[in-house]
């Protein structure tokens, strides 16, 4: 995705933020551990802080997981504005040829409006059994598993939902999702380059597997906050921009107590409401914010799972600076800051004259190669060639010494740095378009290589170096 600037900039004071609280979003985010990998703030159309923690950069696109949902929204809105399909429209009259011999009174019941809202009936997300139902059919696997209560009267996250909807949209616009949206949004919007993972088929996921960059993602937030109209076109509609984002319906508490207080304010078409505001947003940190009352997007890609504490930072810590008095002195200090950010970088000694290698042992939680695969490593002028050998596959991937390296031996880029830790090798491998990265430990004959977080569709690392990844969350 070539860079371009979609938003202009101006600085905080200029937007009437405070720009010492912006620095006391960052020192939270420090001190509790939650790493980001990018920042974007917007105020009155204007961004006004915006940093990468390298080897993140803003040119590259990031994966957004789950909020892509809030994309197939759009889509949803666009082609309804367009009379194309309605609220009301059945799953089982669009896509009737995905329809098994038979399906339950309540499924014959489901329509855009329920899909959308998560509001199925389903007592959970189905998206697993669907699939182990119709390993080559999403569809027809969610159409044959009947709802456990009434159509509309409960909410639960549904992944398959978002599949379907990206199926109606196709079959209603005769598109493609991707160049449905590139047509109608994207492009328009002057975004470009939009990547997506598919299923084995070649479909899109539409529940997750969309790439974009933080700078799109906040324009696209900004969209939303005028109400769907960019520069001089009206290219969402107002009434489904409204309609999205209100709460559908009660988002309620699990059995285990785990949802936190901004998954309980509710869910609208694929977006949530917030305690400010509402949001798409996807695993492990990848928010779009919207504060239509303060007048600000926030957009933030991370690696974590402590989702709920790095909304509390925001809350904490942006909300309290707005229409405070700066300085330019405060926003330069910022700026210096926010281009500055790292996420750190193992540096150990090179030891230029030294190969080694290992053999990867018995699978262990977060292990991303399987038993018996080989790491090896080779040593270059500016740190090594580390090379994998699993399951008949080699990969040759770049490690910097003092300085981060890239290659992309599957068509995905990889950003790696390592260093010798006494006896002991180590290497971070950046899944760069992702929040994952792979440590690599070479000890001796014995070599691991463990994910920071494993990524949702599978802990496989040869799958996550494709480019495009085709895959499905069920199979490796």
């Amino acid at each position: 995705m070539s860079h371009r600037s979609l938003l202009p900039r101006t600085s905080p004071s200029s937007a009437g933020i405070h720009a010492p609280a912006l620095s006391a979003l960052l020192d939270r985010l420090e001190n509790e551990a939650i790493e980001c990998h990018s920042l974007m703030v917007v105020r009155r159309g204007h961004v006004v802080a915006e940093g990468w923690w390298t080897p993140y950069s803003a040119e590259r696109p990031h994966l957004l997981y789950s909020l892509t949902k809030s994309f197939v929204s759009l889509a949803v809105g666009i082609a309804v504005d367009e009379g194309r399909m309605t609220l009301e429209d059945r799953v089982v009259d669009v896509l009737a040829d995905h329809a098994p011999p038979s399906v339950s009174a309540r499924v014959k019941e489901l329509t855009v409006h329920h899909l959308l809202s998560m509001s199925t009936g389903h007592s959970e997300d189905v998206l697993e059994a669907a699939w182990t139902l119709e390993p080559e059919d999403l569809v027809r696997g969610f159409l044959r598993i009947a709802p456990e209560a009434q159509v509309g009267s409960r909410h639960a996250y549904n992944n398959p939902t978002s599949y379907v909807l990206a199926r109606m949209v196709e079959r209603v616009t005769g598109q493609g999702l991707p160049e449905f949206l590139d047509e109608r949004l994207f492009g328009p919007m002057g975004i470009s380059g939009a990547e997506w993972d598919r299923v084995g088929n070649g479909l899109t996921f539409g529940f997750h597997g969309l790439y974009l960059t933080t700078e799109a993602v906040a324009a696209v937030g900004q969209l939303l906050l005028q109400g769907g109209r960019w520069l001089d076109r009206q290219l969402v509609s107002r009434q489904w921009v409204e309609l999205a984002t209100r709460r559908q319906i009660e988002t309620l508490q699990l059995e285990d107590n785990a949802r936190t207080p901004d998954w309980l304010e509710g869910y609208g078409y694929h977006f949530w409401r917030s305690r400010h505001g509402y949001r798409g947003d996807g695993a492990m940190g990848q928010m779009c914010l919207v504060l239509p009352e303060a007048d600000v997007v926030v957009a933030i890609t991370a690696a974590t799972t402590r989702m709920q504490s790095l909304l509390d930072v925001v809350w904490d810590c942006l909300l309290p600076s707005l229409d405070r008095h700066g300085s330019r002195e405060a926003d330069l200090m910022l700026a210096d800051r926010l281009g500055r950010l790292t996420v750190p970088m193992i540096t150990g000694e090179h030891r230029p004259h030294i190969a080694a290698g290992g053999v990867v042992g018995a699978w262990t939680e977060g292990a991303a190669l399987p038993p018996g695969s080989s790491i090896t490593i080779t040593p270059g002028p500016r740190g090594w060639s580390l090379r994998i050998n699993t399951e008949g596959a080699i990969l040759d991937i770049a490690v910097g010494n003092g300085q981060w390296q890239e290659s992309s031996p599957l068509g995905r880029p990889v950003v790696a740095a390592g260093g010798w830790d006494g006896d002991v090798f180590l290497a971070d491998l950046f899944v760069i378009t992702s929040p994952s990265r792979v440590r690599v430990a070479i000890d001796g004959s014995r070599a691991t290589a463990s994910w920071n977080i494993v990524p949702l569709v599978g802990p496989n690392l040869i799958n996550q170096l494709r480019s495009g990844l085709i895959t499905r969350p069920d199979r490796s």
